[in-house]
């Protein structure tokens, strides 16, 4: 490979994830959850393209992520540039912000285009494929990395090969999700492949294309992406230009129409990892077919997927199904239907249940908390903060809170007056007082909120200062 053909992952994060509810959320979706790994998909996104020859990543992300993905790329020593989307406008859009960004920077890169939450097994073989690809991007083929299909998917995308070349095929077509029968016709023939929405594209070609092709798009990202301001460590877009740009995928906008798209094949153990039987079938099994994770214990169960981040499930003679249970939610359902879990989701969304956006606990820049409880009038929460993490400068119009620090060091402001507390001593924090809190320890702050008052909601806070730049 030509010593100039620097590769740059670009990391697409901003998927919801919602066939994999309860365990993936608006809040915190499926890239950001350790599913088949000690690592999350994110994380592991990056570590497996170890070996190659990469300039910095760049992770595209929803705005209300950005501390999430900041600390886990954190977690795994990986120094990536953030990219913020105010809103989703799907893949051409994103793509194009990592090319203006790297041209910008005077580089013209190759442009490793990826998804936050597929696995791959081989990873060897996904790395010399990535080689395999980089030598027919650099010549300014636009590269899509096509999956060798083991059954016939009715969830997928197909590729058409073409003429052969050496390393992959002339792209002949781009089909639709088939029918089965379809599908079965297109494993037969073993011209085609599913569509993994993995790519590798020069940046300056993929400009030129989407200028030829889709001027509207790329004109509105080089507006938005001119007017983008730095946010602590992260490179937000405008939000008031970037909404007026079209809702696109690159496979539309480009790929279809450029003469110029080739596919490389991967045959390396790939999911999308779009359900939960698609998540079994990546799984490590027992003897008897069961993918488990948690306290489980089972009697005479076969060929389910058992998860418990909540405490004991135990099972007796059942068999294909789907059964998670997390500390507020338990979903229960045939595997062959786990399509159908979306269902459940926008019902949830419909009728406002918070189940839809997040989890019992619930991460912040700082730390994270717990709600332990909650009624008509009060709510009690176990909150965490990290050391030297503080709390913003804020108030509540309608609440008072009562602190209890279990373990720790905490430094309380109220009002005027500043307070330090140890384990076993508390303050009472009036409603409307202007209040803040700070871990000086040097290990984690442990302690129970208890809110009184005539709503309870997160959106009741004004925040005055804050270091994580989220003040109002």
């Amino acid at each position: 490979m030509e010593s100039n053909c620097l590769i740059v992952p670009v990391v697409l994060a901003g998927g919801s994830g919602t066939r994999l509810w309860p365990l993936s959320r608006k809040k915190r979706p499926k890239q950001f959850l350790k599913l088949n790994s000690e690592n999350t998909m994110l994380q592991d996104t990056l570590l497996r393209l170890d070996g190659l020859v990469l300039g910095t990543p760049v992770v595209i992300c929803n705005d209300a992520h950005r501390f999430l993905a900041g600390e886990q790329l954190e977690e795994v020593s990986i120094d990536a540039q953030i990219i913020l989307e105010p809103v989703g406008r799907n893949t051409a859009p994103a793509i194009a912000i990592a090319a203006l960004n790297a041209v910008d920077q005077g580089e013209d890169p190759l442009l490793l285009i990826l998804a936050a939450d597929h696995v791959i097994k081989d990873e060897e073989e996904f790395r010399k494929q990535v080689q395999v690809g980089s030598e027919l991007a650099q010549k300014g083929k636009l590269v899509t990395f096509g999956i060798v299909p083991d059954q016939p998917s009715t969830g997928y995308g197909y590729i058409r090969k073409g003429t052969a070349i050496v390393g992959g095929s002339i792209v002949a077509e781009f089909v639709e999700k088939p029918d089965i029968e379809t599908a079965k016709e297109y494993l037969s023939t073993g011209a085609y492949l599913w569509n993994s929405g993995m790519f590798l594209i020069k940046a300056s070609r993929y400009l030129e294309e989407l200028r030829r092709y889709r001027p509207d798009i790329l004109s509105v990202c080089e507006k938005s992406f001119a007017t983008s301001v730095k946010d602590l460590d992260f490179l937000r877009l405008d939000e008031s230009v970037f909404k007026e740009c079209p809702d696109e995928s690159v496979d539309y906008a480009v790929m279809e129409k450029t003469a110029d798209a080739v596919v490389v094949p991967l045959d390396a153990g790939w999911s999308d990892v779009g359900s939960w039987s698609s998540l079994w079938e990546v799984s490590e099994k027992d003897s008897d077919g069961n993918a488990i994770a948690g306290d489980v214990v089972n009697f005479d169960s076969h060929d389910c997927v058992i998860r418990s981040t909540r405490g004991l499930v135990a099972t007796v003679g059942v068999s294909d199904l789907v059964i998670v249970a997390t500390k507020d939610s338990v979903l229960v359902g045939h595997k062959d239907r786990d399509q159908e879990i979306k269902s459940i989701v926008d019902t949830l969304k419909k009728n406002d249940r918070p189940e839809y956006e997040f989890h019992r606990i619930v991460y912040r820049p700082w730390g994270h908390y717990d709600s332990v409880d909650e009624s008509d009038g009060y709510k009690v929460k176990r909150i965490t903060v990290k050391p030297g993490a503080k709390l913003s400068v804020q108030k509540h119009l309608h609440r008072s809170e009562h602190w209890v620090v279990v373990s720790g060091s905490a430094r309380v402001t109220r009002d005027e007056e500043c307070f330090d507390l140890e384990a076993n001593q508390s303050i009472y924090l009036p409603k409307e007082s202007v209040h803040a809190l700070e871990n000086i320890g040097s290990s984690l702050l442990e302690l129970i909120e208890v809110q009184v008052g005539s709503y309870l909601g997160e959106d009741d806070i004004i925040r005055f200062q804050d270091i994580y730049g989220r003040a109002e």
